[in-house]
C-alpha cells in the first residue's frame, strides 16, 4: 500500500489500515492509539521512511516481542502493494521481499492475508469452505507434530489452546508422613493399644504406620530470550495448567530474573500470560543463565525444598554469559535439588549437538535431557520425566 497524498485523505486511510492489520497480528491496538499514529505521521511526514516508521513504532508498538512484528509489518505494508498481494494471498512461509534479511513471521502474513481475503468475496467463501471441513485426522496429526516455530497465527492459537489440556502427571515418592494401613514398616502403637483395650488386652490385628505418596516439588525456570520466543509463551500457559494441582515455583530469565509466583496463582491462562507480560522486561533478548541462577541462590534459595524439588529448566542453551558462572551455579543447583531436567526445542534435530559453550555446561551437568517442540513431545513429557527420575 503506498501512502499516497495526505490533502486527499489517503493518509489516514492507509495509517488505520496498517494500524488494523497490526492488530490482526496480536499487536493490542486500540482506537486512540491510531489516532495517536495518524497526528504523529502528519507532524512526521513522509519525506523519510525510516521518520515514519519510527514514529508510527513509538505510537502502536508497547510491547518488545512486537518489534520484529512490526518491522516486518511496515516493510510489507509500504513496500510494493501488489507483491504483498501476491505473496501473502497465497501465505508462503518465506517472503520473497524479506529474502535479504529474515523471513516474514507467519502471523504478519496472515495478518496482511485477511485484508485480500475480505475484499474479494468469493475467494472468502471458498476459504470458508476449507475452514469448514478444517481439523480432519491428517490435520490433527500434522498439527501434533508441528514444531511451535513454524505454526501460523491461527495454528499457533488452537495449538495453545490444546497444550492447556494436556496433563503432567508427576510420579510420586514415599514422604516421611505416616498413615494408618494395612502395610508398613512399623507397627502403629496408640491405634494397637485403643484395640487391645477393646478386646479385653488381647488386640485382633496389628495396625502399621505406611508412609505417604507425595508429589515432588517443581522449580520451573523458562528461558524467554529471542530464539525461545514462541516456545515461552506456549509453556507457560502448559505448565500454568498442568502443574496448577502441584507445589511449584515458577521463574523466567533472560538477562535476568523474574519472579512468575504471583502470576502463576492466577486461574485464567489469559490472565496469567497478561501478568508475566508486564513483569518481565527482557522478554526476547538476550541469555545469561549464569547471572540469573546466581540470583536464584542468593535471593530464592529457600524455595528449594531439601533436595526432592525437581528442577525443569526450559531453554535451547545459546547462552551468551560466562561459562564458568554457568557450571558453579548449575552445579550448585544440581546439589540442592533432586534432578535437574533440560527441556530443549533444539532436540527436534536428529543430528543436533550441544555445541554452543552453555549448551555443553548444561549437556554435562545435567540430569537427562527432553524434547518439548511440538504436541505430541508435551503428551510424552510426564512418561519420559518419569523414567529419568527413576535412574540412579
Amino acid at each position: 500500500m503506498r501512502l499516497g497524498d495526505a490533502r486527499s485523505g489517503k493518509l489516514s486511510e492507509n495509517i488505520t489500515g496498517f494500524s488494523r492489520a497490526l492488530r490482526r497480528a496480536g499487536l493490542p491496538l486500540d482506537s486512540s492509539k491510531i489516532s495517536l499514529a495518524i497526528e504523529a505521521t502528519m507532524l512526521v511526514g513522509v519525506d523519510r521512511k525510516d521518520d515514519l516508521a519510527a514514529a508510527l513504532r513509538a505510537c502502536l508498538v508497547s510491547r518488545p516481542e512486537d518489534l520484529v512484528v512490526f518491522d516486518q509489518m511496515f516493510a510489507a505494508f509500504f513496500k510494493d502493494p501488489e507483491l504483498t498481494r501476491q505473496l501473502l494471498s497465497q501465505l508462503l512461509p518465506k517472503a520473497p521481499i524479506a529474502a535479504k534479511g529474515l523471513p516474514l513471521k507467519s502471523r504478519v502474513q496472515e495478518a496482511l492475508a485477511a485484508k485480500n481475503k475480505r475484499n474479494d468475496p468469493f475467494k472468502a467463501k471458498e476459504d470458508g469452505l476449507q475452514l469448514d471441513a478444517a481439523m480432519t485426522a491428517s490435520d490433527q496429526a500434522r498439527l501434533q507434530q508441528a514444531d511451535f516455530q513454524s505454526l501460523s497465527a491461527s495454528e499457533f492459537q488452537l495449538v495453545e489452546r490444546l497444550a492447556r489440556k494436556i496433563a503432567l502427571p508427576l510420579p510420586r515418592i514415599q514422604g516421611r508422613r505416616t498413615r494408618s494401613g494395612r502395610k508398613g514398616e512399623r507397627i502403629h502403637g496408640a491405634q494397637t493399644l485403643r484395640l487391645a483395650a477393646k478386646y479385653d488386652g488381647e488386640p485382633w490385628a496389628l495396625p502399621r504406620l505406611q508412609r505417604q505418596k507425595q508429589v515432588l516439588p517443581l522449580l520451573i525456570l523458562v528461558d524467554i530470550s529471542g530464539s525461545m520466543e514462541r516456545y515461552a509463551r506456549l509453556l507457560l500457559a502448559f505448565l500454568h495448567q498442568s502443574t496448577r494441582n502441584h507445589p511449584r515455583h515458577v521463574f523466567a530469565f533472560g538477562t535476568g530474573l523474574t519472579d512468575l509466583n504471583l502470576p502463576f496463582k492466577q486461574s485464567d491462562p489469559d490472565e496469567m500470560l497478561a501478568q508475566a507480560n508486564v513483569q518481565i522486561q527482557d522478554f526476547a533478548g538476550g541469555t545469561q543463565l549464569g547471572q540469573s541462577l546466581a540470583e536464584l541462590r542468593i535471593r530464592h534459595a529457600k524455595k528449594l525444598t531439601g533436595r526432592r524439588t525437581i528442577v525443569l529448566l526450559i531453554s535451547d542453551g545459546l547462552d551468551t554469559g560466562s561459562a564458568l558462572t554457568l557450571d558453579s551455579e548449575i552445579a550448585w543447583l544440581k546439589r540442592h535439588s533432586r534432578k535437574v531436567l533440560w527441556l530443549n526445542p533444539l532436540l527436534r534435530f536428529d543430528a543436533y549437538a550441544p555445541l554452543a559453550t552453555g549448551a555443553a555446561v548444561l549437556h554435562q551437568r545435567v540430569d537427562g535431557m527432553l524434547a518439548i517442540h511440538n504436541l505430541s513431545r508435551l503428551e510424552e513429557l510426564a512418561s519420559a520425566m518419569t523414567k529419568l527420575l527413576q535412574k540412579n
